[in-house]
């Protein structure tokens, strides 16, 4: 029996079209672009049908409440398809897939994240392998975990950063290495891939709603006052982006006293590096360990795209303020390593 394959597309590069103000989402633009290609009327590939989200959105301007909308559209179909396939622009692809391996409970089916750097429409493009590929991939290999293909190569999609606007590998895996790598053949690490949940049977759809939390990346000579006023109300938490192993400025008095008032406030500091690779260690230097002090809790090796969607995750639960601290730090989905 033929495998059928969901695309959700919800905007992007891959399926824009040339205009005279440059390229532009059109709607029906995409689809019929795909009719147009002979690969994907091959018997090998799957039966496929798309829906496409109206108003096309540019990644830029996605929101969680955009995330929610598709992780409850994949689960509205999820008995009808062997896969799942999420077009999308590739400026926050990392957060959306971030965001839906922590909304999508219970998942035993691919949901693969795939765009490209070239619209479809031209005739040297990206699009057309990654498209190809995430097809098969979504329609016969029975990965249970949302993940982002880019570039030949498939990334658990809670451990994905985009590390280049140009090039074709737009895409890594710093912390986590790749579930697959595409050539000649397709090879699935299965090793490294999360096993399916074994209860509860169904597909679940955690709710994901916006929320009073922020992103702050700290540079030298970055006044107190910057810190302070941040962690103001109605501030919930902060993504703290600080430098090496989760270092920050602990000579300045000012600043560390900002982060413990806030931390004595309620308001959760999560502390995330900045390096592509490598974990938040607060003990590891004198200057981690005052934060630590001071009430900022390790994000580990995630990425600043995970902790952020996983902090909008975890207060849309309406948890405690405690319990979201210990579920920030613990291994989910996949997104983070804790050491020894």
């Amino acid at each position: 029996m033929q495998k059928r394959v969901y695309i959700a597309y919800t905007g992007g590069t891959i399926g824009m079209r040339r205009t005279t103000y440059g390229y532009a989402p059109a709607s029906g633009f995409l689809a019929a672009q795909m009719q147009l290609m002979p690969e994907l009327h091959n018997d090998l590939m799957p039966a496929y049908d798309i829906h496409e989200f109206d108003p096309l959105l540019d990644s830029s301007n996605m929101t969680p409440a955009d995330w929610l909308k598709i992780a409850q559209d994949i689960a509205h179909h999820y008995d009808d398809y062997d896969g799942f396939i999420v077009l999308h622009g590739t400026d926050t692809m990392a957060y959306t897939a971030a965001a839906l391996s922590f909304v999508l409970q219970g998942l035993r089916k691919p949901v693969i994240l795939t765009g490209s750097q070239i619209p479809l429409c031209e005739v040297r493009n990206d699009a057309r392998e990654n498209l190809i590929t995430v097809m098969l991939l979504a329609a016969s290999y029975p990965i249970p975990e949302v993940c982002l293909y880019f570039g030949s190569t498939l990334l658990r999609g809670n451990r994905a950063t985009k590390v280049d606007a140009m090039g074709f590998n737009a895409f890594a895996s710093p912390n986590y290495p790749p579930l697959g790598a595409v050539g000649i053949d397709i090879s699935i690490n299965w090793d490294d891939i999360q096993p399916a949940p074994t209860m509860p049977d169904t597909l679940e759809v955690k709710t994901i709603a916006p929320a009073p939390i922020g992103a702050l990346r700290l540079f030298p000579g970055m006044p107190a006052g910057i810190v302070r006023n941040m962690l103001q109300a109605p501030l919930k938490a902060l993504v703290l982006e600080a430098y090496g192993v989760g270092n920050g400025p602990t000579r300045d008095r000012d600043f560390v006293d900002a982060l413990r008032e806030a931390s004595d406030r309620g308001i959760i500091i999560i502390d995330c590096s900045q390096c592509l690779r490598g974990s938040v260690n607060l003990h590891g230097y004198a200057t981690g360990l005052a934060l630590a002090k001071a009430g900022v809790i390790s994000g580990f090796d995630m990425t600043a795209e995970a902790a952020l969607a996983k902090l909008f995750y975890l207060y849309s639960q309406t948890y405690s303020v405690d319990t979201i601290k210990r579920l920030l730090q613990s291994n989910l989905r996949g997104e983070l390593t804790r050491p020894d």
